[in-house]
Formats: C-alpha cells, structure tokens, sequence
C-alpha cells in the first residue's frame, strides 16, 4: 500500500526531461531577436519558474519590458509547434504511474509551464494518467506560492481521501511543497544536482523511479545509485553520499 493517498507531480525535470525542447526553442527566440543564444547548461540552471521568468534570465541585462514581452509570444509560438520534438519520459516514471494508479492513489501535475504545452505534453505521454492538471492560468499565482497545488487538490475534490505529498526536482518545488505545508521527496535526475538540491533543504533525494517509489511507500530503501536510506537526519529518506 502507499503510504499517501495523493501524489502531486512537478511535470518538467519530473516525469518529463524537457530540457533540449526547451533550450532549442529558447535559442531560437534569442536568435529571432538578434540577442546571444544560450548554453544548455545556462537554460537548465533558468529553469523552474516559468517561460517568462526564463526568458528574463535569458536576454541580455537591461533588456525592456516590451522587448521581453515580445520575446514571450515568440518563444509561446514556436514551442506550441516543437514542444515534444525531443520531450521524453523519464525511465520508470509511465510505470511508476500506472502503478500509482492501480493502487487508487489520486494524481495530480502542477506546473509552472504555460496550461497548453502542460495539457499537450500530458496528453502525448500520460494520457489519462492524472486526476488533475494544472498549469499556469490567469488569476492563480505560480509555484512557489501554493495556489496552483490547491487548485489541484479542489479538483481532486479536496483533502478528504487522505494524506498528500509534493514530488518535484528543484529549489522551487521544495519552496511550494513547504508554503503548501506538503511533505517533500525530491528526485535528483531532473535539473538539480543532488548537491544542489540538499542546499535547498530537500530532506528526501530520491534517484531512480524505483527509489521514489519506495518513499512513496514509506518503506526503508537500499543502497543504489550513490543514494542510501539514512534515517534521522534532514528527516528520514534517501540522502546524497558521494
């Protein structure tokens, strides 16, 4: 049995490595603007909080606000062609899922990620996988606040069916699970190292589908991946030993 009743996913660096799709289509924006283009490396360490916050960090400093807005539609209307040019599930996760779900367990995606591209990519790889899915709509702050997880948990129809958990791969998804007084696990193949992660006080690290899954269960894991179950410090659950 799982230990919790509701699981609320993260979607980008989560269940989905979206991360080239989203470096392609963030060049070819720069590009378009006649602006410097960007390594992978700078587009994984801006992501996280939206194609809009990506995209300030992205241009160059001073950029206006008129320019960045431009830069916004030209991103939207490129991406909504090649959002899953490269998109893919991350190994075990479809699996995971199906488990999850053949346990009764209520599933959820909220995602910072424009409501289109989080509909489309759900529907291409986890149709009929989740009870809610929510991305960014007008009149709902995005993540870290809490109001896109509770949207999500009302879709649901509330908390009544038991004990939920927040699952997520960066700085910004240990900020919402606290402001929405969720317990935290933290998967480490996403765009935060596992260092990276600690420092932001992520207590669970998980580094396979199968090691989430066991700390879903609540059940004590085994060494694997450079990941041990450490119980008693940062709270119970994988912690990094290199």
């Amino acid at each position: 049995m799982t230990h919790y009743s509701t699981v609320i996913f993260d979607l980008d660096g989560t269940l989905l490595d979206t991360l080239e799709d989203l470096h392609l289509t963030l060049n070819h924006t720069l590009a378009a603007l006649g602006m410097p283009t960007r390594t992978l490396a700078e587009t994984r360490a801006f992501v996280g909080n939206g194609i809009r916050r990506l995209i300030e960090r992205a241009v160059p400093a001073g950029t206006d606000e008129a320019t960045v807005a431009k830069a916004n539609a030209e991103f939207d209307t490129h991406y909504a062609v090649h959002c899953n040019d490269h998109t893919r599930p991350y190994p075990g996760v479809p699996e995971l899922l199906a488990r999850l779900r053949g346990r009764g367990v209520r599933l959820a995606v909220v995602s910072n990620k424009t409501q289109y591209a989080v509909d489309e990519l759900v529907g291409i790889h986890f149709e009929g996988a989740f009870d809610a899915v929510v991305g960014v709509r007008p009149g709902v702050a995005r993540k870290p606040a809490r109001d896109m997880v509770d949207v999500a948990i009302a879709e649901m129809g509330g908390v009544a069916c038991g004990p939920s958990v927040y699952v997520g791969d960066s700085e910004v998804d240990v900020a919402t699970a606290a402001a929405a007084e969720l317990p935290c696990l933290s998967v480490s193949w996403g765009f935060r190292t596992p260092e990276q992660l600690a420092e932001t006080g992520a207590a669970t690290i998980c580094a396979t589908a199968d090691e989430l899954e066991r700390a879903l269960d609540g059940t004590k894991g085994t060494k694997g991946d450079g990941f041990v179950w450490h119980p008693g410090t940062k709270g119970d659950g994988f912690v990094w030993h290199p």
